[in-house]
């Protein structure tokens, strides 16, 4: 298994990025939050081989608590390694352990290609194994009032990471107003 990887980025792309070993280049998916951490000098990710009948994939994360999470994920039956890449590329892992301990399924379905049924499969199979340690009290991450921000937030062309990470830095005294919460917000960016 190759578990890490440490080189050059040649280049980036939407869902992965090429990185020179030795003058060998390797094509890593990773998620969108490690993609945009990567500069273009040098660059380490935490990998996840998966092999396959025909193929061999490179999977790269940032932190060993991404690549863990992944690995939980593909382990779900009907969640393969493309959709635990939307999963994580959509949602950071404190608010996805957030919707799973405080059983709030509809954040997983903001994810393209989870409906419902999945979503609630996704959050009753992840509650009993997350790992300890990174247990969370499920938190005010995603009240109704933030819920409303976020969504405003994405129909203003935002990316869901990019909302969820606007309200994440809200002050903790915000008005309960939601359109002092959406001003709040627009100043993250």
């Amino acid at each position: 298994m190759i578990a890490s990887i440490q080189g050059r980025i040649v280049s980036k792309h939407a869902d992965h990025a090429i990185i020179v070993v030795g003058g060998v280049g390797f094509k890593v998916f990773a998620p969108f939050s490690t993609l945009e951490r990567l500069t273009d000098d040098q660059g380490f990710l935490h990998t996840q081989l998966i092999v396959r009948e025909d193929s061999l994939t490179l999977y790269g994360f940032a932190t060993t608590a991404e690549r863990d999470f992944f690995n939980l994920l593909i382990n779900i039956n009907g969640v393969g390694p493309k959709i635990a890449l939307a999963i994580l590329s959509t949602l950071s892992l404190d608010n996805l352990r957030s919707a799973v301990l405080s059983e709030r399924h509809e954040i997983l379905t903001r994810v393209p290609g989870i409906g419902k049924k999945t979503a609630q499969k996704i959050a009753l199979e992840l509650k009993d194994k997350i790992p300890s340690g990174l247990d969370i009290a499920p938190g005010d991450i995603f009240d109704d009032l933030n819920t409303d921000v976020v969504d405003a937030l994405v129909a203003l062309g935002y990316s869901i990471v990019e909302a969820q990470s606007a309200v994440q830095a809200l002050p903790k005294d915000a008005p309960k107003d939601i359109e002092a919460r959406i001003r709040l917000a627009l100043q993250f960016f």
